[in-house]
């Protein structure tokens, strides 16, 4: 069973899956945001394809522990989107996610253009790693 992980942003979701064994995260794709009943279906699409079994989504909390602006956002689509895929849909503390994405490309030296190409999956998959090495199967 394969994990998928998102990282939910207003435009965009950052989509990542686990390989099969739940040790590793990989950046799938990230899908620009239309409306929740498209939101919903593409990332249906992606459960069926590669035959998700859990979905991991980035809780954004602020940096002193209490709810940000976007949590309460986050926390109702999770709900929906555990309605609709008949998932179990956790919430993961995504604090510093895209941040720490961010700093590694530019350290790589990745023009801006390109950064915000793949900066939303690569976000998914470090939430994602993160629940994944929690886990300690690794």
């Amino acid at each position: 069973m394969r994990i998928m992980g998102l990282d939910l942003g207003s435009r965009t979701i950052g989509v990542a899956i686990s390989d099969e064994l739940g040790i590793t995260a990989q950046p799938l794709k990230t899908i620009k945001r239309i409306g929740l009943v498209t939101d919903l279906k593409e990332l249906s699409a992606v459960i069926a394809d590669y035959g998700i079994g859990k979905i991991i989504i980035g809780l954004p909390i602020r940096l002193d522990g209490k709810p940000s602006v976007m949590s309460e956002s986050v926390l109702r689509f999770a709900r929906k989107l555990a309605a609709d895929t008949g998932l179990v849909v956790k919430t993961w503390d995504e604090r510093l996610s895209t941040f720490a994405v961010t700093r590694v490309l530019k350290e790589a030296d990745m023009s801006r253009k390109k950064r915000k190409r793949v900066v939303d999956k690569l976000a998914a998959s470090y939430i994602l790693q993160g629940y994944l090495d929690s886990l300690g199967t690794s």
